[in-house]
């Protein structure tokens, strides 16, 4: 068993140097399950991309919140916070680069903001896509636990509570690949003072570790897997099966990394990701944000002029093609590595690799007799939205086909975007950004790609997450407001119901609500079959890694893309709405009590908003007709709030007030 005593880390002062995690002889392989029960699938559906420890990323200067269960009130992040803000001024970083003077970031909001004006606005900017201001820099409304946070745009507070996770396992969570991760771009951003260490990738991956090998010691519902044929145990005793990863820019820094991959295997990882978000001496990294070829360009300062990836024209810090898709590969470093985790019969996961070096791993598993690789988060690129889709980081369908050839496993991120209509499934896509949306790329894979699916979710990973079909926070808000508001008032006329749970009116918001993803998926007419076995699915895979092979695991000549609807553009959909003070709105799409602009948007045509709703308000009765036969619309202290009608005998101030309708003379009901 992987359990036993542990030698910790030193104690953590103000910017010691870190030490690593003590290195240990490598653990024993478990005793191999009988033949009789491997062929036996193991229950539940898996996780594959969970940042657990995530609040020690980054310096341990971003997160609040604790994965232990510190989870209290927070400063509401007012400049000098702890947490969710980036340093006042962070101009001074572009002279690092004597060509930065050459790039014009007047044209790029995020970058104009963050080196412009400084982190004043930068950490309000942060947080901010359709639907939502996010919970970066100033966010008082967030303050208290189970108010505003966590909901599904939260990337700046603690989504990975071990009491969520373990919610998650009553839930059929069988097993979760924990991804020890860090950025050191995102880390020198950060005030100083918010930081435990000096930015250092694998010092804050250390740290992690550190804390999943306590985890693992100390928990009896979880359990570090060291091999599929462990895992399977864990999971039969009815624990949580844990697989080790890790994902940083800078793997293993500039050690060794034959003898830093031999040490972090003793300790108990199974999986890498030879590259993220930045080129390092593995290979390339796919294009995405700007912010990570800001970083790029920080490293190298090179402007490529080939394609506008990052502003008009010009693409900061990798060099590209005129797709706009990243030239560098694996390197020799990077073939070698991922040739001794074959060796290892490790997991080697493609999320973030360059389209190219996508083509050298599948080129070096080809000649491993198809050697299983996964994708461990990723967005199907053919059904996402032309922004999203344009972006090298989304996955295409040739991609999908590797990883069938190889047996490998596909995670698809609970998407928070705007997908495209797939019409081969009978789930209209009539709530953008929610689970409707999550269901035409889940059904693409499964009818259109044909690959075995688990959830890549990215938990603590600085993403949003899958938006609520329900309420007032963010109810199917990844179009635009006024699509958003109908959209919303649709799913309250025609369902399904709700769950009954904080992921109808807060989406995802924390791993423990990853049950009723499924749940809702599946109450809206997808085929969860395999999704709910996933684990079982992700097993095979790495077994297939230890197992000899006779060659490829599946042809994958039956992929259809088609079946995709037209994209329609968002301005042609929203000058289907009417206006009010130079704004679409949807009319009648608002209920007693929900957050409104304008009178028009109330079912009761009566809005409490003011400045042509900039300053927003409340949907309140206008006349005894918006509330229900046993309710009048109150007056007084009450005005617009819908009352219960009194009973024989109660004081009355008008026959309306009175269940008889009659309000004698003496002032009371009769």
């Amino acid at each position: 068993m992987f359990r036993r005593p542990l030698a910790l880390l030193s104690a953590l002062m103000l910017f010691p140097a870190c030490n690593p995690v003590t290195e240990e002889p490598p653990a024993a392989a478990p005793e191999p399950v009988a033949a009789a029960e491997q062929k036996l699938a193991v229950p539940g559906f898996a996780e594959l991309h969970h940042h657990m420890f995530a609040e020690e990323a980054f310096g341990g200067g971003w997160f609040h919140g604790s994965h232990t269960g510190s989870l209290v009130s927070c400063d509401g992040g007012a400049p000098e916070s702890d947490h969710a803000r980036v340093r006042m001024d962070l101009s001074n970083m572009l002279n690092l680069c004597p060509n930065a003077g050459s790039v014009n970031l007047g044209g790029v909001p995020m970058l104009s903001a963050l080196f412009g004006v400084g982190g004043a606005v930068a950490s309000e900017f942060i947080g901010k896509i359709e639907g939502t201001e996010g919970d970066t820099g100033l966010h008082l409304g967030r303050k208290e636990l189970n108010t505003q946070w966590p909901r599904w745009d939260t990337i700046a507070h603690q989504q990975a509570w071990e009491g969520w996770l373990r919610q998650a396992h009553q839930g059929g969570l069988s097993l979760v690949t924990v991804s020890l991760v860090s950025n050191g771009f995102l880390c020198s951003a950060l005030p100083y003072q918010n930081l435990n260490r000096p930015c250092d990738e694998m010092a804050d991956v250390e740290v992690q570790l550190q804390m999943a090998r306590d985890f693992d010691a100390r928990t009896d519902w979880a359990e570090i897997a060291l091999s599929p044929a462990h895992a399977r145990q864990i999971i039969g005793a009815g624990k949580l099966a844990i697989v080790l990863s890790i994902e940083v820019s800078k793997l293993f820094g500039t050690k060794d990394w034959r003898s830093e991959l031999n040490r972090f295997y003793s300790l108990g990882v199974r999986s890498l990701q030879p590259v993220h978000q930045l080129d390092n001496r593995f290979g390339g990294a796919a294009l995405h944000n700007v912010i990570f070829q800001a970083a790029q360009f920080l490293e190298n300062c090179y402007i490529d002029y080939d394609c506008g990836a990052t502003g008009n024209g010009f693409t900061l810090g990798f060099d590209v093609d005129a797709n706009c898709r990243n030239t560098k590969g694996l390197t020799a470093e990077g073939r070698a590595l991922v040739q001794e985790m074959m060796a290892k019969g490790m997991l080697i996961d493609m999320a973030h690799m360059s389209e190219r070096a996508v083509q050298d791993t599948f080129a070096l598993a080809q000649t491993n007799s198809y050697y299983p690789l996964y994708i461990s988060h990723g967005h199907f690129r053919e059904v996402m939205n032309p922004e999203l889709a344009k972006t090298e980081k989304t996955t295409p369908a040739w991609v999908v086909g590797y990883l069938r050839q190889t047996g490998g496993i596909f995670g698809l991120r609970t998407a928070h975007d705007e997908t495209r209509a797939y019409t081969r499934t009978t789930i209209a896509n009539s709530c953008q950004g929610s689970t409707r949306s999550l269901a035409q790329a889940y059904e693409f894979g499964r009818q259109g790609l044909k690959v075995p699916m688990a959830f890549g979710a990215d938990l603590n990973g600085f993403i949003q997450q899958t938006r609520p079909r329900f309420g007032d926070h963010g109810a199917c808000s990844a179009g635009f407001k006024a699509e958003a508001d109908a959209q919303a008032n649709q799913q309250r006329l025609t369902g399904p119901a709700r769950l009954g749970t904080d992921f109808d009116v807060y989406g995802l918001a924390h791993v423990g609500l990853l049950p009723d993803v499924v749940r809702d998926l599946k109450q809206l007419g997808a085929n969860t079959t395999g999704l709910e076995g996933s684990s079982e699915s992700f097993l095979r895979t790495w077994e297939r890694g230890l197992s000899p092979r006779t060659g490829m695991a599946d042809a994958a000549a039956d992929i259809d893309t088609s079946g995709v609807a037209p994209y329609v553009e968002k301005a042609t959909r929203e000058a289907q709405y009417p206006l009010v003070c130079g704004k679409t709105y949807a009319p009648d799409s608002k209920v007693l009590g929900q957050t409104c602009r304008f009178n028009e948007e109330c079912i009761s045509d009566k809005c409490t908003s003011l400045d042509c709703g900039n300053i927003t308000g409340t949907c309140i009765c206008d006349g005894d007709n918006d509330c229900t036969s046993t309710q009048y619309c109150g007056w007084g202290l009450n005005t617009g709030k819908c009352q219960p009608k009194k009973a024989r005998g109660a004081l009355c101030a008008d026959n309306r007030e009175c269940l008889s309708n009659t309000c004698r003379w003496t002032y009371t009901c009769g």
